[in-house]
């Protein structure tokens, strides 16, 4: 207990009553030596903290080289996916110029193309941290963030679907309409891509999300050339949409070992466990 609790319990005066050949002053000292050894043992308790322990893993199996694997798990697929990003933030760059030549820039299709080079400038940012250990939860805000930005451009697909029709452009109205699925889906891959590292699943799943993302770009690439056929623009975006489509798979390929020949031997590090 602390001197003051002491002295509560046993007064000075009726101490000295029971024992009178006690000099109090150094009873004091003493006490107060005793006291401060106290105070000084309990500063210097042990506490476990969670750092201190040892490292566990949700993955039964797993190892700390396969954790450290993981912090490392898109650097072969960097590449790749800095193309990617870099493509498919042009497409949307050449969207806009292709709003502004038939006169709807402004409105939400031109807003579309804005939210697609954002999402691509975030792909190419996450290539780029994914080359360096220090730089895994860059990879992950940059591609949930990407994803982020195709939640939007969903919404503004739609309407835009419904700026066409009430400008009686039924086969762009068409179009945007049809490309509205696949923006989505391009949205949850790249959301499910983060949260697999986020989540320390294998290099493997990781590359599914991609290849999922490439399948999506695909098909939103067919209906980017037809918004607007007659103008170089509308074929321009389509095509750097078709190259993000195919380095993405790229990408997908390096993490998952897999090719599009199925007798090719695997590439990359996806033969690594983990």
């Amino acid at each position: 207990g602390s001197i003051r609790e002491v002295t509560t319990v046993i007064p000075i005066r009726s101490f000295r009553f029971c024992s009178p050949n006690v000099n109090m002053p150094h009873f004091i000292i003493v006490l107060l030596a005793f006291s401060s050894l106290l105070t000084g043992l309990n500063a210097f308790t042990v506490v476990p903290s969670l750092s201190s322990q040892p490292p566990t893993s949700t993955r039964a199996g797993s190892s700390p080289s396969t954790t450290m694997l993981h912090m490392t798990a898109l650097k072969p697929a960097a590449m790749p996916l800095m193309d990617a990003g870099k493509a498919f933030a042009r497409s949307g760059e050449l969207l806009i110029e292709v709003t502004s030549k038939i006169d709807l820039y402004g409105g939400a299709l031109s807003a579309t193309g804005a939210l697609i080079r954002n999402s691509g400038d975030c792909i190419a940012q996450a290539a780029a941290s994914a080359r360096f250990k220090t730089g895994f939860e860059l990879v992950i805000d940059e591609l949930r963030e990407a994803s982020s930005q195709l939640v939007e451009a969903t919404f503004k697909l739609k309407l835009a679907t419904e700026e066409a029709k009430a400008d009686k452009n039924e086969e762009l109205a068409k179009l945007l309409t049809e490309s509205v699925p696949a923006m989505n889906a391009l949205s949850i891959s790249l959301e499910d891509a983060g949260k697999s590292m986020m989540q320390g699943k294998t290099a493997k799943e990781v590359g599914a999300s991609l290849l999922e993302c490439g399948e999506s770009l695909e098909t939103l690439s067919v209906q980017m050339r037809g918004y607007a056929p007659q103008l170089t623009e509308s074929s321009d975006a389509g095509q750097r949409m078709a190259f993000a489509a195919e380095r993405m798979r790229d990408a997908g390929y390096e993490l998952t070992g897999t090719s599009p020949d199925a007798n090719s031997k695997p590439k990359g590090k996806g033969w690594i466990k983990g």
